[in-house]
């Protein structure tokens, strides 16, 4: 079937069988469980696909992924352009209505492209929930930088606001940006936008000075102690391992049960593999290497939960001050 005529769904499957098992599965990881039922199903039922097919709709997810980063440095007509230039009128024309047609402009656009210090001169007596809408759709770093900024009185309830933030009217988006109108330009949302979040406070507090997130974590935890464990428990996840200097692996090492690196390595990218048996004995490499051949299928449960225990382990060496952990934006040494 020429891929003109292939569903989104069916366009998404193919994307996902061409890249592979782990990527898709780290795909996965930012999709709902519907999300993920659906391609999933998708996927089971799918023909075979020609590498030609395979070839074209991985070239038309590059050009979108183009035209999208086109769009958010200049506008639309920026990336028409850049795009005409690149691969004609007809070819970008095509491209760009595409994209458009499902194609939601983020708010805030232009508090992106501005200074930090600017923002947060302009938002710093706003209300927590207004200045959490705003934050939201900041970059992790930038959203930082105005968040080290706030007063403390304020730092904690902003991030606890953003994480438990999930839609918001695009009434109340569209009021908000024409407060700010006087200073920088209003975009208006034009559908229900997703913002905030658990994970946007994680971003966030992967790039604020730990000193800010020591502060603002133990205020959500005196107000809200389940939502700060949940925040707490994705500031690192077991991939970051790779990050850590050769030093603190082996400190870890030293206090992980052998069998349970067995486990939770079964499920672990090549990349973590090479960080840990790098820092142990050949001997011990080649036990768990056994281990894991013989073993036999795990539940993913399983590992992940042998996974869990181990950056538990990590996080407790941590704040010992035994390791150093890596975080957003520069090192900072603990």
């Amino acid at each position: 079937m020429p891929r003109e005529k292939l569903t989104g769904k069916e366009k998404a499957a193919i994307l996902l069988i061409a890249l592979g098992p782990q990527k898709s599965a780290e795909i996965f990881k930012h999709l709902t469980e519907e999300e993920i039922e659906e391609l999933t199903l998708q996927i089971a039922n799918m023909r075979k696909v020609s590498p030609e097919e395979k070839e074209g709709i991985i070239e038309d997810f590059y050009q979108l992924c183009l035209a999208q980063e086109y769009i958010s440095e200049g506008g639309i007509n920026y990336a028409k352009e850049v795009l005409e230039r690149a691969l004609g009128d007809d070819k970008a024309e095509d491209i760009i209505s595409r994209l458009t047609s499902s194609l939601q402009v983020r708010p805030f656009e232009f508090a992106r492209k501005a200074e930090a210090n600017q923002l947060l001169n302009y938002i710093q007596n706003e209300h927590p929930q207004t200045i959490a809408l705003i934050l939201s759709y900041l970059s992790p770093s930038k959203s930082a930088q105005i968040l080290s900024g706030l007063p403390e009185e304020k730092q904690a309830e902003v991030t606890r606001r953003i994480a438990i933030m999930d839609r918001t009217s695009p009434e109340v988006v569209k009021e908000i940006e024409q407060v700010l109108e006087s200073k920088f330009s209003n975009i208006v949302s034009q559908d229900f936008a997703a913002a905030g979040g658990v994970q946007t406070v994680v971003d966030i507090l992967n790039s604020v000075d730990r000193g800010t997130e020591k502060y603002i974590m133990e205020e959500i935890d005196i107000k809200d102690a389940e939502l700060s464990d949940e925040i707490r428990k994705r500031m690192f996840v077991f991939e970051d391992i790779v990050g850590l200097d050769n030093r603190s692996i082996q400190r870890i090492i030293r206090e992980v049960d052998n069998s349970q690196w067995a486990v939770a390595l079964k499920g672990a990218s090549d990349d973590v593999k090479e960080a840990i048996f790098a820092n142990m004995s050949k001997r011990l490499v080649e036990m768990i290497k056994e281990d894991i051949e013989f073993m036999g299928p795990i539940r993913l449960r399983d590992i992940e939960e042998a996974q869990q225990n181990i950056v538990n382990i990590i996080r407790k060496l941590e704040e010992e001050g035994e390791i150093i952990t890596p975080r957003g934006g520069d090192e900072i040494v603990v």
